[in-house]
C-alpha cells in the first residue's frame, strides 16, 4: 500500500530567492541545527545544458532514519542515503527536485517531489511550493502487521521535517533580502 501526502506552500519571495534558498538550505550551521536529521550532503554531479539553459545537479543526502526506534533494530540501521536529482530551469522560472531513498529499498521506498514555481496571482513577488510524498513500507513477515502504523509514523516525521525545512527556507530568503537589500539590487 502506497501512502501520498501533498502540500502546498507560498513564499512571499521571488522564484529567484526561493530557488537560490533551496541551495543554501543544508550549508548554514544553524540550519543544521533545525534540521538534525540531515547528517551529510554531498554533490555527485553538476552539468548546464547550454541550448536549454538547465542547469541538472545530483546529491547523496544522508538522513537519521525516520520511524520508531524498534523498526530501526530490526532493520539493523539507523541512517539512510538518499539520492537527489534537481532540475532548474531559470527560463521558464521552475526549480524541480526529486529524492528517493537507495538504501534500506528492501522495507520501505520513499519518493519526494517539490516543485518551485511563480505563483500565478503574483509571478513577480511569490513563489508557490508543491510538495508531493509518496512512502511505501514493503511487506515483511516482522513488519507486516505493524506496517500501517508505521508508514503513519514515517509520514508524520515528513511533515515535520518538511515544516522545519520550510521555516529555514524563509529564514534564507529573508537572509537574501536582506543582502540585496545591502548591495543597492
Amino acid at each position: 500500500m502506497v501512502k501520498a501526502y501533498t502540500q502546498e506552500y507560498m513564499y512571499k519571495h521571488p522564484w529567484e530567492r526561493v530557488s537560490c534558498a533551496s541551495w543554501r538550505k543544508f550549508a548554514d550551521k544553524e540550519n543544521k541545527r533545525i534540521l538534525s536529521h540531515i547528517l551529510d550532503v554531498d554533490t555527485l554531479n553538476r552539468s548546464l545544458d547550454p541550448s536549454s539553459g538547465k542547469l541538472y545537479a545530483t546529491r547523496v543526502i544522508t538522513v537519521h532514519c525516520p520511524g520508531p526506534w524498534f523498526v530501526r533494530k530490526i532493520i539493523g540501521q539507523d541512517i539512510c542515503h538518499c539520492l537527489e536529482s534537481t532540475v532548474v530551469d531559470a527560463r521558464s522560472r521552475s526549480m524541480q527536485l526529486t529524492s528517493r531513498n537507495i538504501s534500506l529499498q528492501k522495507f520501505i521506498d520513499v519518493e519526494e517531489k517539490i516543485r518551485y514555481d511563480p505563483h500565478p496571482d503574483n509571478p513577480t513577488g511569490w513563489t508557490i511550493c508543491h510538495q508531493e510524498t509518496r512512502i511505501r513500507i514493503k511487506p515483511l513477515s516482522t513488519l507486516a502487521s505493524m506496517a500501517e502504523k508505521v508508514e503513519q509514523r514515517c509520514a508524520d516525521r515528513f511533515l515535520q521535517n518538511s515544516f522545519k525545512g520550510r521555516e529555514v527556507m524563509e529564514r534564507i530568503c529573508k537572509y537574501l533580502e536582506a543582502e540585496s537589500g545591502t548591495l543597492g539590487l
